[in-house]
């Protein structure tokens, strides 16, 4: 070990001490810097990472929509089946319906599965917290949990289902009666906004309801593992989809929602990097006194034959040190609190009696959490760095000190 790492290391845990005040202080500052940095990245990429397995799992990698509606199905469903990478498909029907029920209405978003091909694709059965998917048919349908709660239904009631296609019909003098389906299932994502608003029925039974014939609105797409989406939707372009039919990767879809995420995720990490460079003056400040009481034994070194580099490199090690316990203890404060941070976000939120608040407006039902590795790499590297740079101007300062002027300070 060279003599100034030595050194450094004596400096900040001298002999007969269990932990200096000025080294604990220095390293439980950048410790609470690093531990926020883990806290907010993985909170952030968990709700990037929530969503993408929301939509991955429930619609497929990939989606190919036309300008209209598209008519053969089947055809596409062939040609589709054939390009590398595509695992399965399925067909599509969606829209907005009204649903009445106990007389409360309601707006929920209704999708249409063809029950022949959604397994290979679409994994709702998981999903399904009462009832099955195989007691689906053209007079049933699923619903979500928290729109059952709001109507008021369960297994086995009845909803009638109002379609855009009545007012159609009216204006043409033609009555189109509501559709009256029992319900045989409910369905809960773990989205607050998904799980209040989502109806699913057959392909035929939304169909029906929009006067589509055997047209679809779309294919969903699942790809195959190790088959990226944006490689696979590229592919599907590239094999010849009717004109008008286009091939898109759900990160395609929901671009300028993951841009935003992104972007928050980006700026939030930026102002608590300010967390680690406060920290980091405040160890500058600790090294430079240090500088100071000890003069004399800056003297005595180089009196012995230190040069000024290695009188220097001494406080640059003790910058580093303090960043390297800090960054250690700031990685366990902030994977602890990451492993409780549910249990701490609902005793806030029944102290403050807002438990509903925080549903209805927080969108998922637990607190999401995703650690990246190259996050938490990014972290580590930039808070060494910034630690390291704190001991430069102390390290000048110690450089620069002659050992017949620090012998004379004495």
């Amino acid at each position: 070990m060279p003599w100034y790492v030595h050194l450094a290391l004596k400096q900040l845990f001298p002999a007969g001490r269990r932990f200096p005040f000025f080294t604990a202080i220095s390293v439980l500052g950048v410790a609470l810097g690093v531990a926020l940095l883990i806290v907010v990245t993985s909170v952030m990429g968990g709700f990037g990472y929530e969503i993408r397995r929301m939509i991955v799992e429930t619609e497929g990698e990939v989606q190919i929509k036309a300008r209209g509606l598209i008519g053969d199905s089947a055809s596409l469903l062939r040609e589709v089946a054939r390009v590398p990478g595509v695992q399965a498909a399925t067909p599509y029907a969606s829209g907005v319906v009204m649903v009445m029920a106990n007389g409360r209405p309601a707006y929920p978003a209704m999708r249409g599965l063809d029950l022949a091909t959604v397994a290979g694709v679409v994994e709702l059965s998981t999903y399904i917290r009462l009832g099955t998917l195989d007691d689906l048919d053209d007079d049933s349908v699923l619903v979500s949990s928290e729109l059952a709660r709001s109507l008021g239904v369960t297994i086995g009631d009845t909803l009638e289902v109002y379609s855009p296609l009545i007012i159609e019909r009216l204006r043409s003098d033609e009555v189109f009666l509501p559709r009256e389906v029992r319900v045989v299932g409910l369905v809960e994502i773990g989205h607050q906004q998904l799980d209040s608003s989502m109806v699913y029925g057959t392909l035929r039974l939304v169909q029906d309801l929009y006067g589509l014939g055997s047209a679809v609105h779309g294919i969903n797409v699942r790809a195959r593992p190790g088959v990226g989406e944006d490689q696979l939707a590229r592919r599907l372009n590239a094999s010849g989809l009717p004109v008008g039919m286009q091939a898109f990767s759900w990160m395609d879809s929901f671009e300028e929602f993951l841009w935003v995420l992104n972007l928050e995720k980006g700026m939030i990490f930026f102002l608590l990097l300010f967390i680690v460079i406060v920290a980091a003056f405040s160890v500058m400040s600790s090294l430079l006194i240090s500088v100071v009481r000890k003069t004399r034994e800056i003297g005595l070194l180089g009196a012995l034959g230190a040069s000024p580099r290695g009188v220097a490199a001494c406080y640059c090690a003790q910058g580093l040190l303090i960043g390297v316990f800090g960054t250690g203890v700031g990685l366990a404060l902030g994977f602890a609190a990451l492993a409780v941070r549910n249990d701490a976000v609902m005793l806030i939120a029944r102290l403050t009696q807002r438990e509903d608040e925080l549903r209805r407006f927080y969108q998922f039902s637990n607190l999401p959490a995703h650690t990246v590795p190259g996050d938490v790499l990014t972290v580590v590297i930039l808070t060494l760095v910034i630690s390291f740079l704190a001991g430069l101007v102390p390290a000048w300062r110690a450089a620069r000190l002659r050992p017949v002027e620090a012998f004379r300070s004495e």
